[in-house]
């Protein structure tokens, strides 16, 4: 079984506290299933007997996790729970027992095909490609990132497989991303080709500053909490002239509404749902400050549940600065 590979993390995480602040369905749901001890107790509970694997409620617990990897980013120990609940998944998947909804979403993703439009050295993969004038684009589904999380990793590499001849077919030397799972997936898979994520290029272009307003950034599950928390959203932000305050009850805690989970919303709306409720509670002592995300389907995900909720996506920020 794939958890037998984080057999330390199960030692260690099924006994230990100090993270369970940082889960955000624990936060809403308040369920010790619900949190990185509660899912470690269980994995403990399948190592010593496989049987369990089939249990209905451990099966539900492991895929409503949102995946943020705060926990595994602020964890003094570095103990990875997040690739424990991924390696669960896949036991899971392997063995059929992926919940009908799973698999149902999965076949859909399974059948995601890409193309190419225009030509050149740099390749825009997202959903606004009005703003890089010259660039080839790249159109298509999830590039393989949303199945590999949920478990299917061999239908994951196939639709990647599609992905990555796109690429090299379209001869590009550069792959511009926009969605932080679509970054954290492809940036270290694609050999000879430059990828970044959307806010780095516009730093290295250089934005104009257009005013001074208050702003949250609402920070990715993917950009800090995988990819080694860069930068370059919140400089861009601050070259567009946004002042930046603080938000949440802490800075370690994830806000992204199941971000990390990457198709949250498809399987347990009800659940997501509470999770921007618990944005919007936060964000009621801030008046009319605006939230700004890197992610698209963040932004998609708060604004479902309150349209008149005012978010936008880093890539609209620099849109709205060149108007």
């Amino acid at each position: 079984m794939h958890i037998e590979n984080y057999l330390n993390v199960i030692d260690a995480c099924r006994f230990c506290f100090m993270c369970r602040h940082l889960d955000p369905v624990g936060n809403v749901t308040f369920r010790e299933a619900d949190t990185p001890r509660g899912r470690a107790l269980m994995c403990d509970r399948i190592r010593m007997d496989a049987a369990n694997l089939s249990n209905a409620d451990y099966i539900d617990a492991f895929y409503r996790s949102a995946m943020s990897a705060a926990n595994r980013f602020h964890c003094v120990s570095d103990y990875d729970e997040t690739g424990l609940v991924l390696a669960v998944r896949r036991d899971i998947v392997e063995a059929d027992l992926a919940p009908a909804a799973v698999k149902a979403l999965a076949k859909t993703l399974e059948k995601d095909t890409f193309s190419v439009k225009g030509k050149g050295r740099v390749l825009y993969f997202g959903p606004t490609p009005e703003l890089y004038k010259g660039c080839a684009v790249i159109t298509g589904g999830d590039p393989g990132k949303a199945l590999a999380v949920l478990g299917f990793e061999a239908a994951s590499k196939k639709v990647f497989t599609r992905f990555k001849k796109a690429v090299t077919d379209s001869g590009c030397k550069t792959l511009i991303v926009a969605e932080p799972s679509a970054f954290e997936f492809l940036h270290d898979r694609l050999p000879g080709v430059k990828v970044i994520h959307s806010a780095a290029y516009f730093v290295e272009q250089g934005m104009n500053k257009t005013g001074s307003r208050k702003a949250v950034y609402l920070e990715s599950d993917f950009l800090k909490n995988t990819c080694g928390n860069p930068s370059a959203p919140r400089d861009l932000l601050k070259q567009l002239g946004y002042k930046l305050v603080p938000f949440g009850t802490n800075v370690e805690e994830s806000y992204a509404v199941g971000e990390g989970a990457v198709v949250y919303d498809t399987l347990y709306p009800a659940l997501a749902e509470r999770l921007c409720q618990r944005v919007y509670a936060l964000a009621e002592g801030l008046g009319k400050t605006r939230f700004i995300t890197a992610s698209q389907t963040v932004k998609d995900t708060l604004k479902k549940y309150n349209p008149t909720f005012d978010v936008i996506t880093l890539e609209e920020a620099v849109a709205l600065s060149q108007d």
